[in-house]
């Protein structure tokens, strides 16, 4: 669990120091100005970038400002949210230092963004239509009924959706739930289900809780195979050891942070699988878009005639979206993404009120109108110039480098590059069509990165010359460069401290100039453990078995075959029955030439083993809350074959508990 830190002292009279010298070396007392962590000091090159970004925006445009506070009903001064044992979840109050003009180590864009998304509290948008905002990385909007409460998007954890649902019903009444709206399958979208009503009344069918097609096979199973890698990478983008300070994690872009407190899921009783599709919701029509394989595999979009009032979910956001994202998944489609924007405009053009699953609303057709073409044309303007650079031979890299965003399409901040980037988007898209290979035969076949970093030292004769050639391209700023030339060095050396410190420093300078809130943690979380070292520990996964219950166990036994060491099962052969006694299914495993499959079936009579379990201690086994050798000799489940053949099968699987290296290889 993440407890975050105070903010650190303002680092703009340092900065202004170093930039009046003229002094950009960190050879002069590197140190000085450090923060806690061992953030540096904002170069005098890092200044100058961000103060030029400062002329060439529109900030004196307000027009977000006021419609961000605007309706607010009623906030919290002191928003802190803790689980039972006192775990920090949530803590609004760790952002209030955002606020005037932004520090030298702080683009001034993203600045900008991180002000707008410390608005919090309860706003009502329409007669009948509420947002509670910064409670969570997304909001939870509130839909008045006949007789209660409809909420949409309950939160990431039980913690802060019961929280926020508690102060709607100091400010609005004591209402009950009365139905729920799952937009789309990412996690801050529902973990908190449970926050706002109960497995009974979940169970009972007497509340509606709507989603898309596919919902709850996407939302259990998009971090289950990739999860320990996943989850890995997810720390670097979303800041999760860095200090909330000014060089540090103030926002992601999208809102300020995920919550990190207890998820849940409950299944929906009614699915969204057909454009348009209309439901009466507790006396409240609604029109509903189905929109899947964009923004997330299952996600919907919807319409209130009443309020005539439009719910873009995801598809829509106050930046740019990724069709790639740098915790690692599949890539997005930008066409289906623009075209489903293009329906929306279309399907829901008398709407006067926009608003949607993270950031504040809009409201004016024509306001709308504008917005929606705007992002309709930045995703399809992003796949068709990258093919168009593509068929001229450009390589991803090149093309990142190459694409710039035209005039009309980057005048606007709801579409500047705080989530996702246009470098990396780009990327995307060449992915999604062409995969890893640039088609440069170089490229084929690397050497690793620790085995070309000493090629590399060795070509530039040794390590003292090669990190003198960085420092002389640090002092000119060009922190790209240093980048990719002290990668090798770390790679070839993780021991080398003067090279892992220099390129903490250029990380520090690349994060203080980025745009994106992603791309500044991903920088400033590589200084840290540059720094620091990696953590010790990795994600508690069992804050997240209220969701996991509920994948089907086909994704456990896949996750299951990605675990076996192959090397070392070469050579066994073994069928395995796991019956779950509670729920009269099992599933046949057998193991050949290194690779596990699985079936769902009747036992097999020649089996080597048959496992008897539960679904809850099956559960507890998978998540590592329960010690496998006690549990497989005690009497919780029977075993009937060799007890010593399941060990050794138990022992071929490889769960990574602890974080793997990123920024070097020790």
């Amino acid at each position: 669990m993440t407890t975050f830190t105070r903010p650190a002292l303002t680092s703009l009279i340092t900065g202004l120091a170093i930039a009046l010298s003229g002094c950009d070396s960190p050879n002069t007392n590197p140190d000085n100005g450090a923060d806690a962590q061992g953030h540096s000091a904002p170069s005098a090159t890092t200044i100058t970038h961000n103060q030029q970004v400062s002329k060439q925006l529109p900030f004196s445009d307000q027009q977000d400002f006021i419609d961000a506070e605007r309706g607010l009903v009623a906030s919290e001064d002191n928003l802190l949210i803790t689980d039972q044992k006192g775990n920090v979840v949530w803590n609004q109050n760790a952002y209030k230092f955002i606020k005037g003009k932004a520090p030298a180590s702080v683009h001034p864009s993203l600045w900008r963004q991180a002000k707008l998304n410390n608005k919090h509290g309860l706003f009502k948008v329409a007669d009948g239509l509420y947002q509670i905002r910064g409670y969570d990385l997304s909001n939870m909007t509130i839909i008045e009924g006949d007789t209660g409460w409809i909420l949409v998007d309950p939160l990431t954890t039980i913690e802060t959706a019961e929280r926020a649902l508690t102060f709607v019903r100091e400010q609005l009444g004591d209402k009950p739930v009365s139905g729920i709206i799952f937009t789309h399958s990412h996690v801050d979208h529902f973990g908190g289900a449970l926050g706002v009503i109960s497995e009974e009344e979940a169970k009972s069918g007497n509340i509606p809780i709507i989603a898309p097609a596919g919902f709850m096979e996407e939302s259990t199973s998009e971090n289950m195979l990739a999860g320990p890698t996943m989850a890995r990478r997810a720390g670097f983008m979303y800041g999760r050891d860095l200090a909330i300070s000014e060089r540090g994690h103030i926002d992601t872009g999208l809102g300020k942070a995920p919550a990190f407190g207890t998820i849940s899921i409950v299944a929906p009783n009614t699915i969204i699988d057909r454009t348009p599709q209309t439901l009466t919701v507790d006396g409240v029509e609604m029109i509903f878009q189905n929109t899947p394989g964009a923004e997330a595999p299952a996600e919907l979009t919807f319409y209130l005639p009443k309020q005539k009032a439009f719910c873009g979910a995801e598809i829509l956001s106050r930046n740019m979206h990724n069709l790639y994202t740098l915790r690692g998944a599949k890539v997005r489609d930008a066409l289906a993404w623009s075209s489903y924007i293009e329906e929306s405009r279309n399907l829901f053009s008398d709407a006067e009120i926009y608003f949607a699953s993270h950031h504040w609303p809009m409201w004016g057709k024509d306001n709308i109108d504008s917005f929606l073409k705007l992002h309709r044309d930045t995703y399809k303007y992003i796949h068709d110039q990258t093919l168009r650079l593509a068929h001229q031979g450009y390589t991803p890299r090149e093309i990142a480098d190459t694409i710039e965003m035209p005039e009309s399409l980057n005048k606007s901040f709801s579409n500047r590059g705080y989530y996702g980037t246009l470098r990396h988007n780009s990327r995307a898209v060449y992915q999604g069509y062409f995969g890893w290979y640039d088609g440069n035969p170089a490229n084929l076949n690397p050497l690793t990165p620790t085995e070309s970093g000493k090629r590399y030292v060795e070509a530039m004769g040794g390590a003292e010359k090669m990190l003198l050639s960085a420092q002389q391209a640090y002092d000119k700023g060009e922190y790209r460069w240093v980048a990719e030339l002290l990668n090798h060095l770390v790679f070839a050396d993780a021991n080398n401290h003067d090279a892992k410190q220099l390129l903490a420093r250029t990380y520090d300078q690349l994060g203080y100039q980025s745009e994106s809130g992603p791309w500044r943690d991903v920088y400033l979380s590589a200084a840290y453990e540059l720094r620091h070292g990696k953590p010790a520990e990795g994600l508690d996964l069992s804050t997240a078995r209220g969701m996991i219950k509920h994948a089907p166990l086909e994704n456990f036994f896949q996750v299951m075959a990605a675990q076996i060491n192959g090397p070392k099962a070469d050579g066994l052969a073994l069928t395995i029955n796991f019956t779950f006694t509670d729920l009269n299914e099992t599933h046949v495993l057998q193991l050949e030439n290194g690779v596990l499959h699985h079936h769902k079936q009747d036992p097999k009579t020649d089996a080597d083993i048959t496992l008897n379990i539960t679904h809850d201690l099956f559960l507890d086994i998978a998540l590592g809350t329960a010690d496998m050798k006690k549990t497989l000799f005690s009497d919780q489940l029977s075993v009937e074959g060799s007890k010593l053949d399941l060990v050794r099968f138990f022992s071929l699987l490889e769960k990574q508990t602890d974080p793997f290296d990123i920024v070097s290889r020790q």
